[in-house]
């Protein structure tokens, strides 16, 4: 297919550059831009269609150009065909938050987008998001869609409590899932013909707090056939979601068996620990398994456990040191430490930055969980709410797991209760200092008003006379 050119603007450059062999990509639903250096072409500008043999001749035309790096904006889910051909040529690509790129003045508004980032990325004024490493990147696919089926099945859930409601049945309101035991064979009871409430209520398990008596009186209704019909359709789309989860539980296990870490990220084989299943497989170890990938046990951090560490794992991967370099730049990564600011040498508090980071999620239900937690973290935890209320404990209890999580991850020592201990320790015997030192402040000034048979007053820290 013929490629379209398009008339542009030179470009004024005003800064010197630090990657001569940059180039730009502007990426669409149905066409790509892409600037390279003026001195590598006629055209400098080129747009092609986002078919497959386009995009190759894409990187065809960047390899001919003498390009060794570009820069693309994470637009939706376009840029990741192109990423993946472009990083199998070995050209390196730098993948930015489109609002850093808006948020540097200087642009005329007759440059195009893909010119404003091979510009940008010349001089070095980008900053190239975080992607973990392909293995990493298949599991990470895997567990979001897993997320999404979720919640899809959930959606259905609350089609069968509104079935229910509309028969004027509360039974989901008598119990406390509509999908346990007890739940799913009234459900399936009712679909099959079955109305008589005491009839129902024999299927009751033995476990359900409420009596047969409330559960009977839960299940007298209006059950009227079109109800009973779309509470069949609702309760056999949740099962088939259900089997869909099971089939992407297995594909995960699959994964997560054959992941080996590289040799300088592990710590060895992992000890044997506890058994954390998946839903699908009983003889699935996951404790292990993730215990041989980080080669340290993180269920040992309270508000860790197994399902929540593979979510992290999935999203950042066992090599955060070379990704992060320091606990500082992970935790702004994750948007838990205040955006602080100055300005004529006062300290400014910049607005909320708002993030749908799947591991501050995480981190933050980690914290919320530590609520009735017997621990430091949990002490911490509550210490924060009775200080500054529930959102910001949540928020600076998650800052202190994220921190947590880097150390033990990339020193692969595990985590150790008693640190806190001494330091708790110490701060305790500071502050009793401090109180003694008050105190006998005090008592030397009480000495002072007695050899001068008056009252002294404390102004400024002096001893003044009243």
């Amino acid at each position: 297919m013929a490629r379209k050119r398009r008339k542009h603007r030179k470009l004024e450059r005003s800064l010197p550059e630090m990657r001569p062999n940059a180039g730009g990509i502007d990426v669409g639903a149905t066409e790509i831009f892409v600037a390279v250096p003026a001195d590598r072409d006629t055209d400098s500008v080129r747009s092609f269609p986002t078919f497959t043999q386009d995009l190759h001749e894409l990187a065809d035309w960047l390899q001919q150009c003498r390009v060794d790096t570009v820069a693309m904006e994470s637009t939706g889910v376009y840029w990741i065909p192109l990423f993946q051909i472009l990083e199998a040529r070995g050209i390196e690509v730098h993948l930015v938050n489109a609002q850093h790129v808006h948020h540097v003045p200087g642009r005329k508004s007759d440059v195009l987008d893909c010119q404003w980032l091979q510009y940008l990325h010349s001089v070095g004024l980008l900053r190239a998001s975080f992607r973990p490493e392909h293995a990493v990147c298949e599991i990470r696919s895997l567990m979001r869609h897993r997320q999404n089926l979720v919640e899809m099945a959930c959606v259905h859930v609350q089609h069968m409590h509104k079935s229910l409601d509309q028969m004027n049945l509360q039974i989901h309101h008598v119990i406390s899932d509509i999908t346990g035991v007890t739940g799913l064979a009234i459900v399936d009871a009712i679909v099959a013909g079955i109305t008589n409430p005491k009839e129902l209520a024999k299927l009751r398990d033995y476990r359900i707090k409420a009596s047969e008596e409330t559960v009977t009186k839960s299940l007298v209704g209006d059950y009227r056939r079109e109800h009973i019909f779309t509470l069949k359709q609702s309760l056999t789309a949740y099962r088939y979601y259900q089997q869909l989860i099971a089939d992407c539980d297995q594909e995960i296990q699959q994964r997560i068996e054959s992941f080996h870490p590289k040799p300088d990220d592990s710590a060895g084989a992992a000890a044997a620990g506890l058994s954390d299943s998946t839903p699908t497989s009983s003889t699935f170890d996951l404790h292990s398994h993730l215990e041989r990938i980080f080669g340290v046990d993180l269920t040992r951090i309270p508000g860790f456990e197994c399902l929540r560490i593979q979510t992290i794992f999935s999203e950042l991967g066992v090599d955060l040191l070379s990704k992060f370099e320091t606990d500082e730049r992970f935790c702004s990564w994750l948007n838990l430490c205040p955006k602080d600011g100055t300005s004529a040498g006062r300290r400014i508090r910049a607005p909320k930055i708002k993030t749908k980071n799947r591991v501050t999620q995480e981190l933050r239900l980690a914290a919320q969980s530590l609520h009735h937690n017997r621990s430091y973290l949990g002490d911490y935890y509550r210490s924060q709410r009775a200080r500054h209320g529930a959102v910001r404990a949540i928020k600076n209890t998650a800052h202190k797991l994220a921190r947590i999580l880097f150390h033990v991850v990339t020193t692969r020592q595990p985590y150790d209760e008693t640190v806190f201990a001494k330091l708790e320790a110490r701060n305790q015997k500071r502050r009793l200092h401090k109180l003694q030192s008050m105190a006998n402040r005090g008592k030397k000034i009480e000495e002072a008003a007695e050899d001068f048979g008056e009252n002294v007053l404390i102004v400024n820290g002096d001893e003044v006379p009243s």
